[in-house]
């Protein structure tokens, strides 16, 4: 059973017992992403790199031997609308692992040297990101279907946005940012609740409290007119993004849409991959995915082929997204993907790091968690012909934004016209 409660500042702690575990995973989540930088790209992520790098009681050495000599590990990552810190250890050694990330979030030092150590080892994850086309290709198609709104901004920024990161204007953003209004601790296993709220009282309750409410700058804004983009790479494959507006995490179609890119490209049995893939050989990996925001969404479909099979490959995906729009889904083939995901979502549950993932990301960015009766009740909802409207949506190319990385020149129109 999740429960939630305040410290004294305000600051939301939502936590799941679950006394048969032997270990437990705690993160600390915190309101700071792309979408909220202001100008300074890249600057959430950096912050997340700099908390490893010291505070007034440990060297950057002891914060990871703290955590590892108890048998725990730890790590953080950044996302467009959220940052977390996260540690997982045995339940006997909760409290000493936490500490850790506690005191990196009250006590860093963000030393000016180690900051453009830092830089540095950043721009190298930049060049690593470019080096692959696919994970270079998502950045670029999130972009063109963001054009405008701050979902475009790129989670690690720009090698002269980081470059220009200074002290004060990381210590300005901890000012606006990590403020108790704004961070959400989320711990899921075997619990001492007691002892984990006064310890979280003690190392995290002096947090300034913020100021709750406001509006933060991702509203569902009007589609960007579609772009259309070629990068020419000496590379041995083709990579092809096609994106458009998906659904925020609330929405009515919420998971109509999640099942619909299960049916569409969602795994072996998926439509994209029985026909591109095992049918008509074109490529190696398809997909289709959505990816939901608070107040907006994301579309994508992925194909890595060939360069020669490139206008083959765009043409089977545009049957298949007809198929979709032109008849109802039949009724095992729903209630195939529909049990697929709900066995997903079942495995995810029996891991406390996905418990713990789950309820924190909600409660920090939703306000509130689902239990597992609604989630299944949402899937069990779903109707062929939610899907088929949704198919009556997603048919239609005109609407995609598309981006190709390959080796050779490419019409992109006609790639997407005929």
């Amino acid at each position: 059973m999740i429960k939630t409660c305040q410290l004294s500042n305000g600051l939301t702690v939502v936590t799941e017992n679950l006394p048969h575990a032997a270990s437990a995973t705690a993160g600390v989540w915190v309101c700071a992403g792309a979408v909220d930088e202001n100008g300074n790209n890249g600057i959430s992520h950096f912050i997340e790199h700099m908390m490893f790098k010291g505070t007034g009681r440990r060297s950057y050495r002891q914060i990871s031997e703290d955590v590892e000599k108890l048998g725990g590990s730890m790590n953080a990552f950044t996302s467009k609308e959220s940052t977390c810190y996260y540690v997982k250890s045995l339940s006997a050694h909760l409290l000493e692992s936490l500490d850790v990330i506690t005191d990196m979030l009250t006590n860093s030092l963000y030393d000016a040297a180690e900051m453009e150590k830092e830089k540095n080892v950043i721009i190298e994850e930049m060049k690593m990101i470019e080096d692959v086309p696919d994970d270079f290709g998502h950045d670029l198609i999130t972009e063109a279907i963001f054009a405008g709104s701050p979902l475009a901004n790129r989670i690690i920024g720009s090698r002269e946005s980081v470059r220009g990161i200074s002290r004060d204007d990381i210590l300005q953003y901890l000012a606006a940012r990590y403020t108790a209004d704004k961070i959400v601790v989320s711990v899921a296993g075997k619990i001492e609740e007691t002892a984990l709220e006064e310890m979280l009282e003690n190392s995290l309750g002096k947090i300034d409290g913020g100021v709750r409410g406001g509006v933060r700058g991702t509203d569902n804004l009007t589609p960007p007119r579609p772009s259309r983009t070629a990068y020419k790479r000496d590379i041995e494959q083709t990579h092809l993004f096609l994106g458009t507006k998906g659904v925020p995490f609330e929405d009515s179609d919420f998971y109509a849409l999640n099942l619909y890119s299960s049916i569409l490209g969602g795994g072996m049995s998926s439509r994209l991959f029985q026909s591109v893939r095992e049918e008509k050989g074109l490529a190696y990996s398809i997909y289709a995915s959505d990816s939901p925001f608070v107040n907006d969404g994301q579309f994508m479909i992925y194909a890595g082929v060939a360069d020669e099979k490139l206008e083959d490959t765009a043409a089977a995906i545009k049957e298949e997204l007809l198929g979709l729009r032109e008849a109802d889904v039949p009724a095992d083939e729903l209630a195939r993907v529909k049990e697929q995901y709900k066995g997903s979502y079942i495995f995810r549950r029996e891991s406390n790091s996905s418990r713990m993932l789950q309820a924190g990301r909600n409660m920090l960015l939703l306000g509130h968690e689902y239990t597992e009766e609604e989630i299944l009740a949402g899937i069990d909802a779903v109707t062929a012909a939610d899907i088929r409207r949704l198919g009556q949506r997603y048919a239609d190319f005109a609407t995609y934004s598309a981006v190709v990385i390959g080796g050779r020149d490419v019409d992109m129109d006609a790639l997407l016209n005929s």
